[in-house]
């Protein structure tokens, strides 16, 4: 069998993240139809859940951990009267109660204490870790679990339909929250426990509008043999950066950034910058400091040429 042969590519992709596979397995099916050296992705969508998860290919792991910390959106379908050990379809049953006929006042009582900033109990079956080892490798095993509280921050909440025990759920929320924990409290709050059926992530700042493509398309256009279509499909790195204020350098400030060097900058708000060349290409993410003195943070391969 021929060995793979790797390549240098660098951009975002925005994967359509099928039903059933983890996040990991999606973001390797895709960097092996890409032939991409270095892959990683930006927050984890659980097996069940469809929806944008974003790629980042090559340089673009760089930028993976500020997309990890964004903003989000989702749609659910919670349904009630069932709980399990997961918190979703996935799970284990472990309890089934009567659903009493709730107005929507009632619904809406229960879902108003869940929004804003909140703690959450994160599932026991997920990825959060405690003493260095993810709580679901613990439940596995069948150890007893207190899965922490977090301090989270739930945007927005609303019901968007119903059909009988079935509850369509839009949530926008803060890094770090778990939907399967809200649905799971909403459940507990009306007194019958409830599950989510179906998870789709709609979209992550700064993707609003994200034009996502699936694992079958990309395996369509694999087989073709042109790198070059899948290729198109990349966004630049810097529509991940989108959301940062831009610093433009000079040639020659851009080089001795690129070599690690703090260099004078036009003074603004102190905070972590997107540094541009003169060729209009980010050299990658600095910290601008009182004075307008600017610290390279997380640059880019291409930052040493200065663009």
């Amino acid at each position: 069998m021929r060995k793979r042969q790797w390549r240098n590519v660098d951009g975002l992709l925005l994967l359509d993240k099928p039903q059933g596979l983890s996040s990991n397995q999606a973001l390797q099916q895709a960097r092996h139809l890409f032939r991409a050296e270095k892959g990683g992705h930006t927050g984890s969508l659980d097996p069940l859940a469809t929806g944008l998860l974003p790629l980042c290919f090559g340089e673009a792991t760089k930028i993976a951990g500020l997309l990890l910390g964004a903003r989000k959106a989702y749609t659910a379908t919670a349904v009630l009267g069932l709980t399990t050990d997961s918190d979703d379809a996935d799970g284990a049953p472990l309890r089934e109660r009567p659903v009493p006929e709730f107005d929507p006042a009632e619904i809406e009582a229960a879902l108003a204490p869940l929004r804003g900033t909140i703690l959450q109990r994160a599932p026991i079956y997920s990825a959060l870790k405690q003493g260095g080892e993810p709580l679901y490798a613990k439940a596995r095993r069948g150890e007893a679990i207190e899965a922490p509280e977090r301090e989270v921050s739930v945007h927005s909440l609303t019901l968007t339909g119903r059909d009988g025990p079935r509850l369509e759920l839009h949530i926008e929320c803060g890094s770090g929250t778990y939907v399967r924990s809200l649905v799971r409290d909403l459940g507990e709050a009306l007194g019958c426990g409830a599950h989510v059926a179906t998870l789709r992530r709609s979209w992550v700042e700064p993707f609003l509008a994200p034009a996502m493509v699936t694992l079958e398309q990309l395996r369509e256009l694999a087989e073709r043999g042109d790198e070059r279509v899948l290729d198109a499909l990349l966004l630049p790195i810097e529509a991940g950066l989108s959301g940062f204020e831009q610093v433009a350098l000079d040639a020659v400030a851009a080089q001795r950034l690129g070599h690690g060097q703090a260099v004078a900058c036009a003074e603004g708000e102190p905070g972590l910058v997107a540094i541009y060349g003169e060729t209009g290409r980010c050299l990658g993410l600095g910290l601008r400091q009182a004075g307008g003195r600017l610290q390279p943070q997380r640059l880019f391969r291409w930052a040493a040429q200065g663009g």
